[in-house]
């Protein structure tokens, strides 16, 4: 609608729509008109059409921009794009994001594609039984999203290839133009609609031993990475832990419990991390190293920490190299031990209680220095008196 002595205003929008669809009109920046030579889009939807019978052009595609995008990793570690199967997740403590391929979609069905892929590589790699289960998380396109995704690539697919055969094409000048902008349009619209697509995470959970293993779905959102989103968002529901407390570990330790007696191996725990779903997922193993070294150099171990030591003697029944409250190095292979504080206590206060006196017995007895022993019949060496000599001057 316009008002008498206004210029009219054209739609924009529609009228970028009626460009990219119209066989006879062409557009040049703000201007736009008709032509009885057609354009180039009605070539453009016939390759486009054509290559949902070549599907295998369009996951290469979404696979090559999906990679790309995924070099951004965020707070992961390592990121796994797209396993042809679980033996191409290794099995390692660091806590990974696997991406799955667009065949692997995720729906609210019960048994849906995503979801049965996830729990197979979470569950075995390759024929053996996964190990460190709680280092994993996966991230699947959603099934109603990856349609326009799918039309989107399929359309950039076909100019790309209009504008590298346009000598080949006979095209004017203004119909390579006006392929090299629809071209462009489109790319944008993928690059757009990548992250749009790939926004369920797919998180394992178990709140404690004696429950089953649960998958969470959580939906992302925003313009970043993907690998990005995913790590954002698991830190801010704690899926993803970076900085891990002492008095936090202590807690772990007590709350399972994690204690092996009244130690636990440095390595073994580490493993433990790894292994079971009801602990925190730590993003590596040094993060574990630095809670663990924060709370031996607590003044307050006793409380809310832990003692190292070395090892234990089975046969003296004590610590090696029992120390706590102070700085401690710690490497990833340390084949040290966590103590329980009220054992170390125990340990330490017995071994500072000074030895008893040494009372001398019947003997010979050291004299004072500068004075000759006497020995006398019958008896006991008895040190020399001092002699007191007086001195008289005579007139």
């Amino acid at each position: 609608m316009c008002l008498k002595g206004s210029s009219p205003q054209p739609d924009g929008k529609a009228v970028r729509r009626l460009a990219a669809a119209a066989t006879f009109l062409y557009q040049d920046g703000p201007r736009y008109w008709y032509s009885t030579q057609p354009t180039v889009t009605k070539l453009a939807e016939d390759r486009a059409e054509q290559l949902k019978r070549d599907p295998d052009k369009v996951v290469k595609e979404l696979d090559k921009r999906l990679r790309s995008d995924l070099r951004k990793m965020g707070d992961f570690n390592r990121v796994h794009p797209m396993p042809g199967s679980s033996a191409d997740v290794p099995d390692d403590l660091d806590a990974r994001l696997v991406v799955l391929g667009i065949q692997h979609t995720y729906s609210k069905d019960v048994a849906n594609a995503a979801e049965t892929a996830a729990k197979a590589i979470f569950e075995t790699r390759g024929n053996a039984p996964r190990i460190y289960r709680n280092t994993i998380v996966f991230l699947a396109a959603d099934k109603m999203r990856l349609q326009d995704l799918d039309e989107a690539a399929r359309k950039f697919l076909a100019w790309e290839s209009i504008v590298a055969e346009a000598d080949k094409l006979d095209l004017t000048r203004q119909q390579v133009k006006q392929a090299e902008e629809q071209k462009t349009g489109v790319d944008g619209a993928v690059t757009a609609r990548l992250p749009e697509t790939y926004q369920w995470l797919l998180v394992p959970i178990q709140a404690s031993p004696q429950v089953a293993v649960t998958w969470q779905a959580i939906r992302l959102s925003g313009n970043t990475g993907v690998a990005e989103r995913a790590s954002k968002k698991l830190k801010n529901d704690e899926l993803l832990v970076l900085n891990f407390a002492a008095s936090r570990l202590r807690m772990e330790l007590d709350r399972v419990p994690l204690w092996r007696g009244n130690h636990v191996g440095i390595r073994q725990l580490a493993e433990d991390f790894g292994r079971y779903l009801y602990l925190p997922r730590l993003q590596i193993t040094n993060v574990l190293l630095n809670a663990i070294r924060a709370g031996l150099a607590l003044l307050t171990w006793e409380q809310d920490a832990f003692a190292y030591a070395e090892n234990f003697d089975e046969s003296a029944s004590r610590y090696r190299g029992l120390r706590a409250g102070a700085q401690i190095p710690l490497t990833g292979d340390d084949p040290g031990l966590l103590v329980r504080p009220e054992v170390a206590r125990r340990q330490i206060d017995q071994e500072l209680i000074p030895p008893p006196p040494i009372v001398p017995g019947p003997g010979p007895v050291k004299p004072p220095e500068g004075t000759k022993p006497i020995t006398q019949p019958g008896g006991p060496v008895q040190p020399q008196k001092p002699r007191r000599y007086h001195w008289y001057r005579y007139p």
